[in-house]
């Protein structure tokens, strides 16, 4: 099955890369700052990866645990990182180098899928009409900047980009398209499925890398369902069936390098997340926004070292894993691989962590980052709490014996052997 490299991986790497990352203040910083091609052209002038180093990138990646990295061959902004046909609007035309063939060549050394992100909205082409979404938009003769446009054109700019991608650097695991949104607002239309021909970009992609994932972002139903900076509470089902999810997820709520944003999250912080979406059945897409030299900024490189550290010890509970049908104690979740169920502790109990319908389960219970045995033993309902006994738990569950101290690890986890 397609996914199944997906399912096993379930910890992945965004890279937003671009002329945004020179501006440094957001990736939607032409649209929000409203934006000409002229204002905005100072970045592409000046855009010098110098510091982009796609091998350091891959090996960053493979040491924070994660199976596959999706980097941006173009955003909204229409400027592309590969050797672009269609356009001088490129990395090669501003300095030479292909930056899409350098990250392929080096996620394939350190042993990644290949992942492509690819904006299906462009500003920059002269065809791609205004929209609600266009940094044009507020122009006092904005409408009339549509007249002449045609949809048509763009469109089969798109098509040929896109085959461009998937015919050029091998094969491909993994497409990030970005992103549909059809309804009306202000006075604008917006774009749907007809504007991208969806049918046909996606019967495109099967023909050209029919092993190949792809998103549910062009408007239509593809591999796998993409929610955004939000957690799910539960696994994500559709008509009765399990759907295949990702969560995508920021490091400081911007995807582009923000210089100014210190909203950063903390590793403990990120590591429950993707835990708790490996506990629903689905994965976790951490993104990073190199800066205007192409190189990962400190503060971000920091967090990556914590949650690679402990991605080193704890990797089992995430990698391979996913959801337990066992109802997880108010203290964490459960993941799943085979016989292992693992206990990712969100807070520390004193003493005892008491598990449901778990008692004759169980074989054997360590924690996991040192290995250390714990104790276990079957609550007795019967039983009166009484002074410092602990007791009254329901019928079947199980109790585990825990040190007073909690582990130094951004996370504990317990790993728990199930019997046949």
């Amino acid at each position: 099955m397609r996914q199944e490299w997906f399912d096993h991986a379930r910890f992945g790497m965004f890279v937003h890369f671009g002329l945004y990352s020179g501006a440094a203040r957001h990736e939607w910083v032409q649209n929000y700052e409203r934006l000409t091609d002229e204002d905005y052209r100072p970045y592409f002038e000046h855009f010098d990866p110098d510091l982009f180093d796609a091998r350091a990138l891959a090996r960053t990646a493979k040491d924070t645990g994660m199976g596959y990295v999706v980097l941006t061959t173009k955003h909204h902004d229409g400027f592309c990182l590969w050797d672009s046909q269609r356009t001088d609007f490129t990395s090669v035309a501003a300095t030479g180098r292909d930056l899409v063939r350098e990250y392929v060549d080096a996620l394939r050394a350190e042993g990644l899928k290949v992942g492509l992100y690819h904006s299906v909205i462009d500003w920059h082409h002269p065809d791609f009409t205004v929209d609600w979404n266009h940094p044009r938009r507020d122009d006092a003769d904005a409408h009339e900047l549509n007249v002449g446009r045609d949809m048509a054109i763009y469109r089969e700019y798109l098509h040929a980009q896109v085959r461009e991608l998937l015919t050029a650097y091998g094969e491909i695991d993994y497409l990030f398209f970005d992103f549909t949104y059809p309804e009306a607002k202000d006075g604008w239309s917006g774009k749907g499925p007809d504007d991208w021909d969806a049918p046909g970009l996606l019967a495109l992609c099967r023909e050209l890398q029919p092993n190949m994932l792809v998103n549910d972002r062009l408007g239509i139903p593809a591999d796998f369902v993409t929610p955004e900076q939000y957690q799910p509470t539960a696994p994500i089902v559709r008509d009765g069936v399990a759907l295949t999810w990702e969560a995508c997820q920021t490091l400081n709520g911007s995807w582009g390098y923000d210089r100014d944003n210190t909203d950063q999250k903390s590793s403990t912080l990120l590591t429950q997340m993707l835990v708790d979406s490996v506990s629903m059945g689905g994965n976790m897409l951490l993104n990073i926004g190199p800066d205007g030299r192409g190189a990962i900024a400190p503060r971000d490189a920091a967090t990556l070292g914590e949650i690679g550290e402990w991605m080193r010890l704890h990797g089992g509970a995430v990698i391979g894993a996913g959801h337990a049908e066992f109802t997880p104690p108010r203290e964490g979740v459960y993941t799943r691989k085979g016989d292992r169920l693992y206990l990712s502790l969100f807070s520390w109990p004193m003493g005892f962590v008491h598990l449901p319908d778990l008692a004759g389960r169980v074989t054997y219970a360590r924690l996991l980052h040192d290995g250390s045995w714990l104790k276990t033993s079957a609550s007795d309902p019967e039983q009166q709490a009484d002074l410092m006994t602990p007791a009254g738990e329901a019928e079947g569950t199980l109790t585990v014996h825990l040190p007073v101290r909690r582990p130094d690890v951004l996370l504990p986890v317990i790993e728990l052997t199930l019997s046949a």
